[in-house]
């Protein structure tokens, strides 16, 4: 198949996922076509099954915001015409399930017809998709899509209950790609980030307000109280500043390394022997599914998705959000005992293998072949 894929290129869950997918069906001896504004962070490579167009704002003073719906619908149109696409997948409702439907509308006038697969992935219902402005346009852009899926069970429910939706909506999880994980690091290594009797704190996110950074300021100070121990924080955004601030107070600010956007997480969670999630929502945690397939345990929220993700008492534990006492303790409770912390960290690297992407992507494969059956028997009619 001829497969387009339009996603955000940046750090994010959905712009990973999205290239994780498109590489690995790429290797399967599909043609894919990433359609964005910017190179996928992890698409480090071209190659004769991938391709990349990027999607140009041409700037006029006219708007006081640039329409890169327009910009994106446009180059979708082109870009299936030129190659002859055969299904494309968005992910995200808004913009890109949208700007698909106008480029479906385009073409439709050369009596092209395309499928769109669309990939709800949290923020575009939970956020933004549910505010009265937007409700509308997300609400048309899901039911006018030919197949629908969301990456846990939990955002399926949640898009069902605020919008009116009558598609089905598919659950197709995220995953890990398992025999990319590398675990061969030097131990010396492990000296560049903490002493050698220190326990090694690891959260990784986009530091926005969501994620609650000063919760996992808060649990590591109660837990550098009992343990001698170090925080890694990797990533970037608004609640840095916060999080700095609130760790000079609590006099810990010496055991915490910001690391900002780094491109050595796997070092970093090779190394790590817990990862702290305390967000307010999420609608999976790959984050957490990322830590646990280098078999780290999780301590986080029972928020959104992540009870499908990290089993309670098996491959971590979790709290209501906001019970910052109820983490630290969980966090102690494995943290002082190195045999029961072994067995998390084997039971947590078992339970990310199950979302192996060998297992999930056939279910994708067979989402587009739907489409395109779907399709065809719309030609017909």
């Amino acid at each position: 198949m001829k497969i387009a894929i339009v996603c955000y290129p940046t750090y994010g869950g959905s712009g990973i996922i999205a290239t994780e997918l498109g590489i690995e069906l790429a290797n399967r001896g599909h043609e894919i076509h990433f359609i964005t504004y910017k190179q996928p962070v992890r698409l480090a490579y071209l190659s004769r099954n991938i391709h990349y167009h990027q999607v140009i704002i041409q700037e006029y003073p006219l708007f006081h915001y640039q329409p890169y719906e327009l910009a994106l619908s446009s180059k979708l149109a082109n870009t299936i015409k030129s190659y002859d696409i055969d299904v494309l997948h968005v992910h995200y409702a808004i913009p890109h399930a949208y700007a698909g439907l106008m480029a479906q509308q385009m073409l439709l006038e050369d009596n092209i017809r395309i499928p769109m697969v669309t990939t709800l992935h949290g923020t575009d219902i939970t956020l933004v998709g549910s505010h009265p402005f937007y409700k509308p346009a997300v609400n048309y852009s899901i039911n006018k899509s030919d197949i629908v899926t969301a990456v846990s069970r939990d955002l399926r429910k949640n898009t069902l209950d605020i919008f009116d939706i009558k598609n089905e909506i598919y659950h197709v999880p995220n995953f890990v790609k398992v025999d990319k994980v590398q675990n061969d690091y030097k131990d010396c290594d492990r000296e560049l980030m903490a002493e050698p009797e220190e326990k090694i704190i690891t959260h990784v996110s986009n530091l926005r307000e969501v994620k609650r950074i000063p919760d996992v300021i808060k649990v590591f100070a109660k837990i550098n109280r009992k343990i001698r121990s170090r925080l890694i924080i990797i990533g970037d955004g608004p609640e840095r500043e916060k999080a700095t601030q609130l760790a000079y107070e609590l006099d810990i600010r010496k055991n915490i390394l910001f690391l900002g956007k780094s491109d050595e997480i796997d070092k970093v969670l090779c190394f790590s022997d817990l990862f702290l999630l305390p967000s307010e929502k999420e609608s999976f945690g790959l984050s957490a599914l990322e830590a646990m397939v280098h078999g780290v345990p999780v301590i986080s929220t029972n928020t959104g998705g992540l009870p499908e993700v990290n089993k309670q008492g098996y491959s971590g534990f979790m709290s209501d959000v906001g019970d910052v006492d109820d983490m630290a303790n969980n966090a102690l409770y494995l943290l002082k005992n190195e045999e029961l912390l072994d067995k998390f960290k084997e039971q947590a690297r078992n339970l990310a293998k199950t979302y192996d992407l060998d297992q999930i992507i056939p279910d994708y494969i067979k989402l587009y072949e739907k489409a395109l059956v779907m399709n065809e028997q719309k030609l017909i009619s």
